[in-house]
């Protein structure tokens, strides 16, 4: 394709598969994409494609860096490879090469929902399935048009499949991106089954959960608050009893996962391709997000890279405020969520006295005295050593480190690929989409009822009464505190705080990298220069503001 181009063209191209029983997509050479579609094979092939951008996203370096960094409970580690999303300096521009690499991949996506629901109605599928692999598409196109709008803001929408070069683009306000998202939601709670025998292939509760999900981003909270409650009470989900069992690889599918992305552990069929556009596997995928969140406690004494610990990237750091936020006496999340001890797995280069098994290093959020350290055997990481003035970070390879996204079933020390299935909306969700709503509305009694049922599900044994807050206790920045506890990492950060408001002042008030750096009109990013250089109609086609320096 010819630079001139605001859409890549997306169709199913290669093969992809999520798990052993999951969506395969196969394009067969030598056919063109109007004959291959208007087989059955080809249109099922069709609509799994619209699947395999998710891969891209969740549990991908960049993705995590776009939604978690730059708030207020992650920063950058000292292996960052994207510092500008993370800090909003002057380096954060059109020219971002992640951002550009996600505008490519969600339009992309879009076109090839645009592509199945077109061609559905013609397809030799059965009449009977037809309109649930169109919500299936439409579900998805919904999920795509969430991500360019909350993304870019104002940018373009088309709703038809693309299948030549366009050399214009036009400004679509943010609200009709919404009314389309809504028509297609509706359609797909409409039309999807309540649950599928494809574990991952969208279904109607995957598409209420999300519509609860929009109506709250667009301030319906009545609707948002009978969607999530519909969630709740129609689909046989419950909450798992203890929040560490959620993180079990050998519990990923769990009676909590409203809906997830799911990988393989088949490393061949992990591959993805490196350019949308082009039909060739560069790239090695999985869920990589257990590398990026951790340490280099293979530097330390007394220990040595392994598989329990996991490869350390040291990508992503937590803020001090996102440890301070949990009370580790009566909340379990804090140590189900983060690793605060090492234990020696390396004589060779251990203290003397050290024994396998001991501990190694140990990391906290406190301040310990200098005197007490030194009288460790073990290697301490305190606050004060992480952390210094206003808890900006001073060293970004030492610290409490999240681990919720460990992968100890990969086979190397070295393997970056994981299997571990990304979760997109759990049930715990529903019941803090009620919560926030019913505060809205007025209804505090509702909104503490919904958001202890999360609290209690948290607290360590015996802490249940602990952890219940009263309706006095309840408002905006209580919600934001506690979606930080439970989806800490979960790829749900930057959307929460732009949608509540809040991305500018608790960014300014917990995040001292990003601090003196973030003003309104980081709540969009910059299109990226490529394609501003692309359209023929550059004066209608602007930078975001703010980007033009």
């Amino acid at each position: 394709m010819n630079s001139r181009i605001i859409i890549y063209v997306l169709l199913a191209t290669g093969m992809f598969t999520a798990c052993e029983s999951f969506l395969e997509e196969d394009n067969k050479s030598g056919l063109t994409a109007d004959a291959y579609y208007a087989t059955e094979e080809g249109i099922e092939a069709l609509v799994n494609a619209c699947y395999t951008p998710m891969r891209f996203w969740y549990g991908k370096e960049n993705g995590i860096a776009l939604t978690e960094t730059g708030t207020d409970i992650f920063t950058r580690g000292n292996g960052m490879e994207n510092p500008p999303v993370a800090l909003y300096n002057s380096d954060l521009s059109g020219a971002n090469e992640p951002i550009e690499f996600y505008w490519t991949r969600f339009y992309s996506a879009l076109n090839t929902c645009n592509a199945a629901v077109e061609r559905i109605a013609d397809s030799p599928l059965e009449e009977s399935l037809k309109p649930v692999r169109e919500a299936e598409a439409r579900f998805l196109r919904a999920f795509y048009l969430w991500h360019i709008a909350e993304t870019w803001g104002n940018v373009h929408l088309f709703t038809e499949e693309v299948k030549n070069i366009q050399e214009t683009a036009t400004r679509t306000p943010v609200d009709e991106f919404y009314n389309q998202i809504f028509d297609d939601l509706e359609f797909a709670v409409e039309h999807l089954p309540p649950s599928s025998d494809d574990y991952g292939r969208a279904t109607k509760a995957a598409a209420e959960a999300f519509l609860a999900r929009m109506y709250l981003t667009r301030g319906e909270d009545q609707l948002a608050s009978e969607h999530a409650r519909n969630v709740i009470d129609d689909y046989g989900f419950s909450l798992v009893d203890d929040y560490a069992d959620l993180w079990d690889m050998d519990n990923v599918r769990n009676p909590e996962i409203v809906w997830l992305v799911n990988f393989t552990a088949d490393l061949v069929l992990n591959l993805e391709l490196e350019h949308p556009d082009e039909d060739i596997l560069l790239r090695d995928g999985g869920n990589n997000a257990h590398l990026f969140f951790l340490m280099t406690y293979d530097q330390l004494p007394g220990m040595t890279r392994d598989i329990e610990n996991g490869r350390p990237f040291a990508r992503f750091m937590p803020t001090a405020h996102l440890l301070d936020l949990f009370d580790e006496t009566v909340d379990s999340r804090f140590d189900a969520t983060f690793q605060s001890v090492w234990y020696c797995n390396n004589l060779s280069n251990a203290p003397a006295g050290m024994q396998l098994g001991d501990t190694a290093v140990y990391a906290t959020k406190y301040v310990i005295p200098q005197a007490e350290k030194d009288s460790k055997r073990y290697t301490v990481i305190d606050r004060s050593r992480t952390y210094g003035e206003n808890d900006a970070p001073q060293v970004r390879d030492r610290y409490v480190s999240l681990k919720k996204f460990l992968d100890p079933s990969r086979q190397t020390i070295s393997q970056q690929q994981g299997k571990r299935d990304a979760f997109v909306i759990r049930l715990a969700e529903m019941y803090l989409i009620v919560a926030e709503a019913e505060m809205n509305l007025g209804n505090t009694g509702d909104a503490v009822t919904y958001f202890n049922e999360v609290r209690r599900r948290a607290a360590l044994p015996g802490h249940e009464g602990d952890m219940e807050i009263s309706e006095s206790d309840l408002d905006i920045d209580m919600i934001l505190d506690e979606r930080a506890r439970e989806f800490a990492g979960e790829q749900l950060r930057w959307f929460d705080l732009k949608r509540t408001g809040k991305l500018i002042e608790r960014v300014q008030q917990w995040n001292p990298d990003a601090s003196a750096n973030i003003q309104p009109y980081h709540a969009v990013r910059p299109i990226p220069q490529s394609q501003l250089d692309a359209v023929t109609n550059k004066s209608e086609f602007t930078q975001n503001e703010g980007y033009n320096r």
